[in-house]
Order: structure tokens, then C-alpha cells, then sequence
């Protein structure tokens, strides 16, 4: 018997990994975040499956409900929206499961921050521009540990993703319009894949005004920097024609005659 920590993707039915929807479709028990876990995704699950949502329910009672099935020999689908080990809340269930001597098994999906920049078209780390990707939140109910207040990720001034912070926007453009600047690009996906998906593309100066106008409080992703939009980019040598790697030699430069 074995637990399944699955990501169900980032909304998109399409986006969930094969190995995610067979167990899905296989496991007799299916406990899911209803959240933001596609429908679609529980419409071929095992004849008489027990299948329920667990986002009206506290840590006790989704362990027991694993527990409960591991004493009946039964595989479980624990299915997470986007990528489970990303703000998943799955590191304490999984802390319960190695007390109880539960074997569990993670099974990775589409995170939303690559949804969001896949709806942008936006590479998030361009040659020479941004080659880091910080992923962060800013502190609301949730403390933030000693020196991973935004400022001081912003120090950086690589690219910043921010999840679970929209309703924050106005606190997050007052303490990095300082150190980014006004013009400093800005870009947030509402409910990146779905199908009422919003796109919003403003600067750390007028991001908030297009926030509150849109009426966004949740389920979107915030991304900052200089990438966004950037044309003046280096190319990657990757592909340059004088660059050996292990699967290519370079072109000898042409000789005149």
C-alpha cells in the first residue's frame, strides 16, 4: 500500500503528467484538493472508488483518512494542485506518514509559476539579463524566516516570482518601486491554464491600480523583473555556431581566399 503525493498541474486537465492520471484513474481511494484540482480529473477514476475533497478538512482528519485506507491494504491518490512539493502543504503530511510507518511515493506536476510564464511566452532567464529565479511570497499571515523579507530577496534584482501575494500587491510595489524602479516590469496570471485565465502587464508604478481594477485577491502569480518583455538580450551560446559542446563541434570560422 502506498500513498501517492500527486501534482495535478495548474489547472489544465492536459497538464497532469501520465504517470499522475493513471494513478488517478487506478487508486480505490482519491483524496483531492478541491480547490483548484480540475473536475475532469475524477471523472475516470476506479469503479467504486472513494473519492473525497479535503479542502474542508484539517491535517487530523486527511491523515486519517490514509490511515484508514492503509489498514485496508488500499493505494491512495493524494492529488495536489500544481507541483506538490511547491507551497503544497504536503511536508507535514508527510512528516505524519513516516510516524505512522506509511510508505508514500511524489509524484511531480506543472507548477503554476510555469503556467504563468508559458501564458506570458516569457522565458524567465535570459543570457546575460536574469539567470536566477527566486521563488517567494510576501509575508502575510504566514511569517517569513530572518532575511527572506522581498527587499532582501529584491536585492538580487533577478527575476521574482511571488506566489499567494495578489491581495498584497499594494505592499509589494511600495517596498520594491525603491530599489526596482517605477518602470521595473510586472506581469500577474490569474488562474494561469484555466479558461477564464487573466492576464495582467503593467510596471511596479501602475501594477497595483490594474490589480484593484481587475478585482484579483487569489489565485494568481506575480512575476518581476527585467526579463519581462526584454528584446536587447544576449543569445544563449548553446546554439551559436562557435560553441562545441557534447553533441556538437564548432563550425571552423570560413577562410578567405
Amino acid at each position: 500500500m502506498t500513498v501517492y503525493i500527486i501534482g495535478a498541474g495548474p489547472g489544465d486537465p492536459d497538464l497532469i503528467t501520465v504517470k499522475g492520471r493513471k494513478l488517478i484513474q487506478t487508486c480505490p481511494v482519491v483524496l483531492y484538493t478541491g480547490s483548484l484540482v480540475p473536475r475532469e480529473l475524477l471523472q475516470d477514476t476506479a469503479p467504486g472508488a472513494f473519492i473525497a475533497d479535503t479542502s474542508s478538512m484539517h491535517l487530523d482528519e486527511i491523515i486519517g483518512h490514509m490511515k484508514a485506507a492503509h489498514d485496508q491494504g488500499q493505494d491512495i491518490a493524494r492529488v495536489h494542485t500544481g507541483d506538490p512539493m511547491i507551497y503544497g502543504s504536503t511536508a507535514e503530511q508527510m512528516r505524519r506518514l513516516d510516524a505512522l510507518a506509511i510508505p508514500y511515493q511524489v509524484v511531480p506536476g506543472v507548477s503554476s509559476y510555469s503556467a504563468a510564464a508559458a501564458a506570458l511566452s516569457q522565458e524567465l532567464t535570459l543570457p546575460e539579463l536574469s539567470q536566477t529565479i527566486i521563488i517567494s511570497r510576501c509575508e502575510g499571515r504566514t511569517p517569513m524566516p530572518e532575511g527572506e523579507d522581498l527587499v532582501s530577496l529584491a536585492q538580487h534584482k533577478s527575476t521574482l516570482v511571488l506566489f499567494l501575494s495578489v491581495a498584497m500587491i499594494k505592499k509589494i510595489t511600495r517596498q520594491l518601486r525603491p530599489l526596482l524602479g517605477d518602470d521595473c516590469p510586472v506581469a500577474i496570471v490569474y488562474k494561469a491554464s484555466w479558461p477564464d485565465q487573466l492576464i495582467l502587464r503593467g510596471t511596479l508604478e501602475d501594477i497595483s491600480a490594474k490589480v484593484t481594477e481587475a478585482k484579483l485577491t487569489s489565485h494568481s502569480i506575480i512575476i518581476i523583473g527585467r526579463v519581462l518583455g526584454a528584446t536587447d538580450f544576449a543569445e544563449s551560446r548553446l546554439y551559436a555556431a562557435d560553441f562545441s559542446h557534447g553533441y556538437r563541434k564548432a563550425k571552423a570560422e570560413e577562410t578567405r581566399t
